[in-house]
């Protein structure tokens, strides 16, 4: 007699290249569901990883072809034994009819199946089934109808967003808790130098945050400040469907400016707050100058920034409107000279980064913005990162609370700065109004660093504010930073710059909050990173 009965698909992991094997029905997919051309920064659909395997599951297990369970093992599981994202199942209590039907299919056939390989195998080989039915003349489209639609959303279904970083070394799988009510932020720190395997580690959290979500009514999506240029690479396209998304999500101000105004519109709103607004962003535009500012320049940039406002009657200025705002405010015979606020201003208005008016939702959709052809430390890409934080913050100023349940809180977005530290050493405020409000709006932030004293600044306690303190291999370690991170001192301390020091590519050391909370044991644990790009 056939234990069938027990199989459940509780804990049922992807069979190796999964992504690749139904990357030619996902094509399929949104060239059915996609027009031809579309207007400028309307983006094309991306279809969700797991709806196309979802889609390719019901279409095999609708063949009612008999089954056996001969060449399973020729289906070799993921090396990390990463599950299935949780809305694969849960997603409206699909779960229970994938159970019937593996049931129905397989219910003469002898087996273990309370063993969760043997079931993850054959999830594998129907999800393939499926692709090679999808696949025949008119396949597609007789499948097409099942695409989920986004309708209403529920707070019940809150996702949860346990993100799977990889495995303990005591085998363990290693989950990350971004939103449970049991957790006081969502705020991630990663210090690792170069060869660490920072940009695997940031990928797997991209890709974790997506799958957990952007299946859901809550999708949780991403603005990613890439630095370096790796995600941006045409030859890396192929990491972008892990995330969800495609090249359409790149942004590149070297060939066209950012597609909305990093301006705050105050139509309508009192004088003062304009006033308070001109003194936080001239002093903005004094922290990322590569020369000082005196006090003259900075009440002048000020009073440049309120008349600008005032001709655009409130409406969002540009920088040439305060360039120009501001020589006028020069005695005649300095008006052609250059000092500081000018250079600083003229090379923002002649590389263009912004767009005058906003033509998307930085909030609802998923960016990534190549800054790998600025210079990391320079004007630009300063200005690049610090006034798109500050468009973010503008925009969470207008949303509600987010939707909470029993169990789950909303997130929004992710804002993800790699190289972190070019931000990190001045006083910038909307990076620091973005950390302290965030978990009330449903937003998080993870900062990269090549090292983990980055994080100690004067301006801000980011230490406070990091739920997941994530250090990979290190040049060097401080012992303060440690102390404050781990609350460990003498001989406990020793123990874990010791750990540090033995890290290799794509292992990290994070807090272990048990333990911690109880006062006993080591304070971190390690953990060994999916390998995912």
């Amino acid at each position: 007699m056939s234990n069938i009965h027990q199989l459940t698909v509780k804990g049922v992991t992807a069979i190796q290249g999964m992504h690749d094997r139904i990357a030619d029905v996902k094509a399929m997919l949104e060239n059915r569901l996609n027009l031809e051309e579309y207007t400028e920064n309307v983006r094309p659909l991306v279809l969700n990883h797991s709806v196309a395997l979802r889609i390719c599951l019901l279409a095999g297990l609708s063949d009612k072809s008999p089954r056996t369970i001969d060449d399973l093992n020729s289906y070799n599981l993921t090396v990390s034994r990463t599950p299935y994202a949780t809305t694969f199942f849960t997603k409206s209590d699909i779960g229970s009819m994938f159970e019937t039907l593996l049931k129905l299919r397989y219910h003469d056939v002898e087996a273990d199946w309370t063993s969760a390989n043997l079931v993850s195998r054959v999830m594998g080989r129907e999800i393939l089934r499926g692709r090679d039915i999808l696949l025949r003349n008119g396949g597609v489209e007789e499948w097409l109808t099942y695409l989920p639609l986004r309708g209403g959303r529920s707070v019940n279904a809150i996702p949860e967003l346990d993100l799977h970083v990889g495995q303990y070394d005591n085998g363990m799988e290693a989950y990350l808790d971004m939103n449970s009510r049991s957790i006081s932020n969502t705020q991630v720190l990663v210090a690792g130098t170069t060869g660490s395997g920072k940009s695997n580690l940031l990928a797997v959290l991209i890709n974790q945050i997506r799958s957990a979500s952007s299946d859901t009514h809550y999708p949780v999506n991403f603005l990613l400040f890439d630095y370096k240029g790796e995600f941006s690479d045409p030859a890396n396209a192929s990491w972008l469907d892990k995330f969800d998304t495609d090249r359409s999500a790149i942004l590149d101000p070297i060939v066209s400016p950012l597609p909305f105004t990093p301006f705050k519109d105050f139509s309508g709103r009192p004088i003062n707050e304009v006033n308070l607004y001109a003194t936080s962003l001239s002093s903005a535009l004094a922290a990322i100058s590569p020369t000082k500012i005196s006090a003259n320049m900075d009440n002048r940039l000020s009073e440049a920034i309120i008349n600008a406002y005032k001709e655009k009657q409130f409406k969002p200025i540009t920088f040439e409107d305060v360039l120009n705002n501001y020589i006028m405010l020069l005695p005649e015979k300095k008006q052609d000279d250059t000092d500081s606020v000018i250079s600083s201003l003229s090379q923002l208005v002649r590389n263009h980064i912004f767009a005058d008016e906003d033509r998307i939702d930085l909030l609802n959709d998923c960016y990534i913005i190549n800054l790998g052809s600025f210079e990391k430390d320079g004007i630009m890409a300063k200005a690049i990162v610090y006034f798109v934080i500050s468009k973010l913050n503008n925009i969470y100023e207008k949303l509600p609370k987010q939707a909470v349940n029993d169990e789950r809180v909303e997130l929004r977005h992710f804002t993800i700065i790699d190289e972190a530290h070019y931000m990190l050493g001045f006083e910038n405020k909307p990076l620091q109004n973005l950390i302290a409000v965030g978990r009330n709006k449903g937003m998080s932030i993870i900062l990269a660093t090549q090292n983990m004293e980055s994080f100690k600044s004067k301006h801000f306690d980011f230490y406070a504010n990091a739920q997941y303190p994530l250090i990979m291999k290190q040049q060097q370690q401080n012992d303060n930073v440690l102390k404050d991170l781990f609350a460990v001192s003498g001989t406990a301390l020793q123990e874990l710059k010791q750990a540090i020091a033995g890290l290799q590519k794509g292992e990290l050391i994070t807090k272990d909050a048990s333990n911690m909370a109880l006062g006993f044991g080591k304070h971190w644990q390690k953990i060994k990173v999916t390998h995912l790009i």
